[in-house]
């Protein structure tokens, strides 16, 4: 497995190995051993999410302020950009974001967003299947969101051929990261 740091230390992009030919390819999307070896973290992973969404879909930027999810995301069909922003206060990174690319034509390709971190994603193609691996349960009563496009963050989402992004209402009520609700740093 191949690892590509992002501007934002623990957050990783991965890269599986990928056997193919003729016929076809086949990657492991998922060994804990690899994993670990990888990414130096023993993640437990508890639940795995699915979600289908159309062209221009906006989902995020959430994360729950108790019970932290880690999450290991891929779109193994269709194209997003995905983002993964630190909201952790105190943390030399706090309200940093870093993004790359998921989608069929990489399918190898993952993102590891650690606990502490918000996470969003917008559709660039007409349909996205995005599975995500989480390590802890869902907790709506600790579930937080912030405003995806909260200038103190800056988030360049790549929305110039999508134009205004679909939200939900609980997208669209986000609050920015000044006024959210956070976590506190716990690091070196």
């Amino acid at each position: 497995m191949k690892v590509i740091p992002t501007a934002l230390p623990g957050a990783l992009i991965l890269e599986a190995d990928v056997f193919g030919d003729a016929r076809g390819f086949f990657l492991e999307s998922y060994n804990a051993r690899v994993f670990r070896e990888a990414t130096g973290c023993d993640a437990a992973f508890v639940q795995d999410n699915h979600s289908r969404s159309a062209r221009g879909v906006l989902r995020g930027l959430h994360y729950q302020i108790r019970q932290a999810q880690g999450k290991l995301v891929r779109a193994p069909r269709g194209r997003v950009f995905d983002v993964a922003v630190d909201v952790r206060r105190g943390s030399p990174h706090f309200g940093r974001w870093a993004g790359v690319e998921l989608g069929e034509d990489a399918p190898q390709r993952m993102f590891w967003i650690p606990p502490g971190f918000a996470h969003g994603f917008v559709v660039l193609s007409e349909s996205a299947d995005f599975l995500y691996k989480a390590t802890d349960y869902y907790a709506p009563e600790h579930e937080r969101c912030i405003l995806w496009n909260d200038p103190g963050i800056g988030i360049r989402w790549p929305l110039r051929e999508l134009g205004e992004p679909l939200l939900s209402a609980k997208d669209r009520a986000g609050l920015p990261l000044q006024d959210a609700e956070t976590y506190t740093f716990e690091g070196a």
